[in-house]
């Protein structure tokens, strides 16, 4: 299984950007899909994902401080994750990780490499 992250890059503050990771090696269409993120010298954190509740459902959850700014998205027939970032902040700069996970998040099963999404003016 392999995670291909992209979208990352250098944005003002009040930007957008939008991350996708591409999914290979499998069909993952039952897995959970998401996103974390790791800002230098902090630990690696939960940022919104995608999870599978059976047949054609599926849950999204997020972190507190992206609801209302951030939206998580998945295209299966794809088998890609996406995150689009809205109003971002300077303490929303990170290295972003899609990963992919079987009911929860605090167990992840595959990671993606990391895009760094650095917010400065």
């Amino acid at each position: 299984v392999q995670l291909q992250a992209s979208g990352g890059g250098l944005v003002q503050p009040g930007g957008s950007l939008r991350l996708s990771c591409a999914a290979s090696g499998g069909t993952f269409s039952s897995y959970d899909m998401g996103w974390f993120r790791q800002a230098p010298g902090e630990e690696r954190e939960f940022v919104a994902g995608t999870r599978w509740s059976g047949g054609s459902v599926y849950y999204v959850d997020y972190a507190g401080s992206v609801k209302g700014r951030f939206t998580v998205s998945r295209d299966n027939a794809k088998n890609t994750v996406y995150l689009r970032m809205n109003s971002l902040q300077p303490e929303d700069t990170a290295v972003h990780y899609c990963a992919v996970a079987r009911g929860s998040w605090g167990t992840v099963d595959y990671w993606g490499q990391g895009t760094l999404v650095t917010v400065s003016s």
